[in-house]
């Protein structure tokens, strides 16, 4: 019952902290622990395809903030996270999907079996949806970050107002191999949380028994 408490708590805690106390500075034990959770998110098959930047520089967030709708949340957090995600070496056969298979230590045929599984997956994509996988994946470490983070009183807000290509071609990222997904601001509020809003669970729940 307490470990339910405590999770509801973090939840009813956190929401999206728009400026942030730039006076508070996010320790690394609490970050890294952040960041583990982050690490031991799931993804779809497994593929571990999703690669952060994490920027804790002050000029450089005041740099990026232009191509973020100039919010506030890019240059007053603690720390600014970029989500990347895989877009090459997710498609089927790649050595990084093979690499991926081959370290869970399944017999041959088992192995070949399930990358046949990825592959037919991926016959129902089309070849530039393998972006719009891999970004959904970051979505579900983003979870596991907002979360672990309210449950030791850090906030945090995702942001998906932002300048994709001018973003990548800020940090020269070659688009051929990964794309930006999506940014997240972390750090300590500065004013009261609003009043949280969300509806009863009769609207948002159907049980079929």
């Amino acid at each position: 019952m307490q470990n339910k408490q405590t999770l509801l708590k973090a939840y009813n805690f956190r929401h999206a902290c728009k400026i942030f106390d730039t006076s508070k500075t996010i320790n690394d034990d609490d970050f890294e622990f952040i960041l583990e959770t982050a690490r031991l998110s799931p993804t779809s098959f497994g593929m571990e395809g999703v690669r952060l930047t994490v920027i804790t520089n002050k000029e450089l967030q005041k740099q990026i903030k232009p191509l973020c709708w100039n919010q506030n949340q890019i240059d007053t957090c603690s720390h600014l996270v970029i989500f990347k995600t895989k877009t090459k070496d997710l498609k089927p056969h790649s050595p990084w999907v093979e690499q991926q298979f081959a370290k869970r230590g399944l017999p041959k045929e088992a192995q070949e079996q399930y990358m046949q599984v990825y592959a037919n997956f991926h016959q129902t994509l089309k070849s530039q949806d393998i972006y719009e996988w891999g970004a959904r994946q970051t979505y579900i470490m983003l979870s596991s970050m907002i979360t672990s983070a309210a449950v030791i009183g850090i906030d945090s807000c995702p942001i998906e107002g932002f300048e994709k290509e001018k973003l990548e071609s800020f940090f020269n990222i070659d688009t051929t191999q990964e794309e930006i997904a999506l940014v997240c601001a972390f750090g300590y509020r500065v004013n009261p949380q609003p009043k949280k809003q969300r509806m009863a669970l009769s609207e948002m729940c159907e049980f079929i028994r």
